[in-house]
């Protein structure tokens, strides 16, 4: 009688750890779905100069990537300052150059600046 009742409740405790996972993973999805979703609607206020609306779906897709541990996109890392997390749209906010194998972002709003490296083709 008492084993049954023991392997009961590892079955249990079993289906309840793979129900947690499963849950978790589904919540990881959720949020990288909703990251690109928010990056979209950012641009597209942005383009209609509501930045401060760009600059919240911005902070709300950041906080969700922290919450959940889910990077974002490297097309999207590229869309915010680092700084000052506001939303970057070129000749707006942002001014672009690129200089000895360096891609160098001005962010008008906090004036500092961000490079990213360009990779060499590989022949």
């Amino acid at each position: 009688m008492t084993e049954i009742k023991e392997k009961e409740k590892r079955n249990f405790k079993k289906n309840k750890v793979k129900k947690m996972k499963q849950s978790k993973q589904m919540q990881k999805t959720i949020a990288e779905k909703r990251i690109i979703k928010l990056f979209n609607m950012a641009e597209k206020k942005a383009k209609e100069d509501n930045f401060e609306l760009a600059n919240r779906y911005v902070e709300i897709a950041r906080k969700l990537s922290m919450r959940h541990l889910v990077k974002i996109p490297k097309k999207y890392k590229r869309k915010f300052c680092r700084h000052c997390y506001s939303y970057l749209l070129p000749s707006k906010n942002c001014r672009i150059r690129i200089y000895r194998g360096k891609v160098i972002i001005y962010c008008n709003n906090c004036k500092k600046f961000s490079r990213f490296i360009i990779k060499k083709a590989t022949k």
